[in-house]
């Protein structure tokens, strides 16, 4: 539950907005939703640093509080929650951004204790910051001998994941993926065909001071850093929609050809939808459980100038209230435990559990079973999960393909790393893209 914060000690509005934002994630919310509602209320400079504080503490969070247990003698499980995160956020600005004096550090955490009306604790995030700041060659991890608590500690991930991706990839590639998801996902997008010409955006984002190159993982999609005045304008318009290269190379795979019917079983919030409609002259219904989330789809086909999308509301584990054969290609984008996601979406670390993916994977072979269905002979069912775990990809395609002879597995046109032949995957740490997983199954008859 989020503290109500006096008013009379001053703090920066970008540490005064990260800290009221660590305290929503805390009760559930996710970060890049409330960093982008807040974006609005901050100057450029205080948003910048917002985002670094907010998303470096969530990433960081096991390390953070192993180090400040270190200063405190005493589990972080025990102190008020707003404490906590205040020495969170003190101590990674003294530990990760070296430009930030100590000083204001230390007098703007004291000012959030004040502000957060718990003064009995100023004291003591006072001296456990100055010692901070006086000790940086403090290690949290030094000294732990089991080298699966040590790498969690080091990369900040829960032990028990670390150990499922260990069992599963091998040391070497999981510390390399938990390393990887603690750096920044580059910004990646498409020109949205109905709205603009992709050589006349491309070449004015360039003439505006934009920096750009073509990505290697999927058909024109690209990748920008520095992004000059104009993005924001064209993104704001319709004519730029921001998604992940492996994303878009999902709706890629499907390869929907002109005049062919679509169905998108989990489409919300609309990224693959919009995608596919984009380039499609035939019919997309766009499906999901649940109706409020529809609207987004609505929204972004709207701004993007599609018509040829269809909102459905409706269960993808129940039986699909279409024919037999009724679709030449069929998506199922499954909900999935995200652990593809951790550098946009670092939270959902410390949410999952090992409970939840096996609850997932059960929950994704009933949707792909009710989608084969409603697939026309030598018509195209894909498969896809923005997860990492075996157990939601390989797993659920090869109990599906073992289930029903009707189905192949179609070799695909992109590389693989670490899956069964004739699916895909991306990796954060091997194609800097988020981690998906794809399989295109074709019905034979």
């Amino acid at each position: 539950m989020a503290i109500v914060l006096a008013k009379s000690n001053p703090v920066s509005p970008a540490r005064l907005a990260a800290f009221e934002i660590l305290q929503r994630v805390e009760d559930g919310a996710y970060a890049s939703i409330l960093l982008a509602q807040k974006e609005p209320e901050l100057e450029p400079r205080d948003r910048s640093l917002c985002h670094e504080l907010v998303m470096g503490v969530v990433r960081w969070q096991l390390w953070l509080d192993r180090l400040a247990e270190y200063f405190t003698k005493r589990p972080t499980a025990d102190l008020d929650s707003a404490i906590r995160l205040i020495l969170r956020l003190g101590l990674y600005q003294l530990r990760f951004l070296s430009r930030v004096p100590a000083s204001a550090v230390v007098n703007e955490s004291v000012n959030l204790v004040h502000r957060a009306r718990l003064r009995s604790a100023a004291a003591l995030v006072n001296a456990v910051l100055r010692r901070a700041a006086r000790e940086l060659e403090v290690d949290p991890a030094l000294g732990i001998i089991d080298s699966i608590e040590r790498l969690a500690v080091v990369t900040s991930h829960p032990a028990w994941l670390i150990e499922r991706w260990t069992k599963a990839f091998g040391n070497q590639e999981t510390e390399s993926l938990a390393r990887a998801n603690n750096r920044p996902a580059p910004i990646a997008f498409r020109i949205v065909n109905q709205r603009a010409s992709e050589e006349e955006v491309i070449a004015r984002l360039r003439a505006s001071g934009a920096r750009l190159e073509p990505s290697n993982i999927a058909r024109h999609a690209w990748r920008i850093t520095d992004q000059g005045p104009l993005f924001s304008e064209k993104v704001a318009n319709g004519e730029v929609y921001v998604q992940d290269e492996a994303s878009q190379m999902v709706a890629q795979v499907l390869d929907a050809q002109p005049g062919e019917n679509v169905l998108d079983l989990c489409a919300a919030p609309g990224s693959k939808t919009t995608q596919i409609a984009d380039r499609l002259m035939g019919l997309v219904i766009a499906s999901d459980i649940h109706a409020h989330r529809l609207r987004t789809v609505k929204d972004t086909a709207k701004l993007q100038g599609l018509s040829n999308i269809h909102l459905l509301t409706l269960n993808g584990l129940e039986p699909l209230p279409f024919g037999e054969s009724s679709f030449d290609r069929v998506l199922v984008d499954a909900p999935c435990s995200g652990t593809g996601t951790l550098r946009r979406n670092p939270e959902i670390r410390w949410r999952i559990s090992a409970d939840d993916i096996d609850d997932l994977s059960s929950r994704q072979q009933r949707l792909l079973l009710n989608a084969a269905r409603v697939v026309k002979p030598g018509g195209r069912l894909v498969y896809s999960t923005c997860s990492v775990e075996p157990d939601e990809n390989e797993a659920v395609v090869q109990t599906f393909l073992e289930n029903n002879i009707n189905f192949s597995l179609l070799a695909l046109p992109w590389g693989a790393a670490l899956t069964i032949p004739g699916t895909v995957r991306t990796w954060p740490q091997h194609h800097d893209t988020d981690g998906f997983f794809v399989a295109a199954l074709q019905r034979n008859r």
